[in-house]
């Protein structure tokens, strides 16, 4: 039993110290300099190899931490998580840009990188908003995300009026704001089908207030004079259907304001 146990200690020795004269594996990056780290990033970043530029990126990054080469590996790591549909890491590498570098000349596209990862579509750098995207059902969307990519947009806009990307930005502003509105006007129709009118009349006024050129401003006011008539406040109730006559004169919500319950 000894003699057994002492040959698989030997074995176990002998195998730990094979395991030592194995060659180590080769680093490849061994002696690039940062003009070469950022080729071949660049490279695979063009070859839609995202996740190799990402790590070559941030190999460059971290031997050397300093110059423009740096600067540019962390602006383009945002793209590459942002194309690899990595959309939070894209926005946390955004935000860490701005933070690091908020006078950089090219900020403002970080900026835009991080509206477009909340914004989180499939158009693609400098897009138009297209028919089959305004078209989408806005519930899909999450109002939070919407929100943010909104305020982000918006500061672009503000800060850069312009930046190349301040046009397209100010696009993406439009559809959210309508994607805001309707998200609004979703729920008070859901207050409203449940005979939450007071619930329903609140989230209806806060729509107009908040967007006020917005397309859902037509039913919000529709589902105002529906519940405003159901808990008799008359006086409300005219004011909401005489805006809405004033404004949209043809709306179908004026031949049967209640059909806003039913959408």
């Amino acid at each position: 039993m000894l003699r057994s146990a002492h040959s698989l200690a030997l074995f176990l020795l002998v195998m730990v110290s094979a395991c030592g004269l194995l060659p180590e594996k080769a680093d490849e990056t061994k002696g690039w300099t940062a003009a070469k780290f950022y080729e071949e990033a660049k490279s695979e970043l063009a070859e839609g190899n995202y996740e190799k530029a990402i790590k070559l990126y941030e190999g460059l990054e971290a031997r050397y931490p300093y110059g423009r080469y740096a600067q540019q590996a962390q602006l383009e790591t945002i793209y590459a998580h942002y194309k690899d549909n990595e959309q939070t890491s894209a926005i946390v590498a955004a935000e860490r840009f701005i933070k690091l570098h908020p006078n950089h000349p090219n900020v403002d596209y970080a900026f835009y990188l991080k509206g477009l990862a909340n914004f989180n579509d499939d158009l693609g750098l400098m897009g138009v908003i297209s028919e089959k995207i305004s078209k989408q059902d806005m519930s899909e969307r999450d109002p939070k995300a919407s929100r943010e990519a909104f305020d982000t947009f918006k500061e672009l806009v503000t800060r850069f009026p312009t930046s190349k990307y301040a046009a397209d930005s100010a696009q993406r502003m439009k559809y959210l704001v309508n994607m805001l509105a309707m998200s609004e006007v979703q729920v008070a129709r859901y207050y409203q089908k449940r005979g939450a009118y007071i619930a329903a009349a609140n989230r209806a006024q806060f729509t107009l207030k908040e967007y006020p050129q917005s397309p859902a401003t037509e039913e919000a006011l529709a589902i105002m004079v529906n519940a405003y008539g159901a808990l008799g406040m008359n006086d409300l109730r005219n004011d909401a259907e005489r805006v809405l006559k004033q404004n949209f004169p043809k709306s179908p919500f004026l031949s049967a304001p209640a059909a806003a319950a039913k959408h």
